[in-house]
């Protein structure tokens, strides 16, 4: 490839660019992301538990967090009422009237903190603290009792909890998915 070509790419990025910031002022849509939003965003918690930060929490902590931005939704004891139904329905996958709860379905509870504190609570996502975070898992695990009220979860206890439904997922071992 010749550098006159490589120009053009680099010069497409950069019109590009300036077209969605003029777009941006036009509308009042979207913004620069702060770099406390791209520190936010920045990292993955994977089912081993890597990534998960700092904190902790324990069931009858995360209950109040519970009660205060999520029970509206999900119901006082996670069992749905305008939102998806958080706990029971354990072992119901297979039947006729499958249930797909975070007790049911989801196989690892580093995952459950990683997707509450990206997506929750609804109206604020990431607006919870790392600490509140690990207190509503735990309250969630309490009621599917994984774990007990006062049993403090943070990032060594957290990977080691065994989800109801951690084997029943199989690998993926088609050629290009490195599963």
């Amino acid at each position: 490839m010749s550098r006159r070509s490589g120009l053009i790419p680099a010069a497409l990025i950069v019109v590009a660019g300036a077209a969605i910031a003029a777009e941006s002022e036009r509308t009042g849509l979207g913004h620069q992301a702060t770099a406390e939003e791209l520190g936010a965003a920045g990292y993955t918690v994977f089912p081993d538990g890597k990534g998960l930060p700092q904190g902790q929490g324990t069931a009858r902590e995360g209950k109040a967090v519970y009660q205060q931005f999520c029970a509206a939704c999900h119901g006082r004891s996670a069992q749905g009422e305008d939102a998806a139904a958080l706990v029971g329905g354990r072992g119901s996958l297979t039947s006729e009237r499958p249930r797909k709860t975070v007790e049911s379905y989801w196989p690892y509870a580093t995952t459950l903190w990683d997707y509450i504190r990206r997506s929750m609570p609804y109206e604020s996502p990431g607006s919870l603290t790392n600490d509140e975070i690990y207190g509503v898992v735990a309250h969630f695990l309490d009621l599917m009792n994984l774990v007990g009220e006062d049993d403090v979860l943070d990032r060594e206890s957290l990977p080691k909890v065994e989800m109801p439904n951690r084997d029943g997922f199989v690998p993926d071992d088609r050629p290009d998915t490195g599963g």
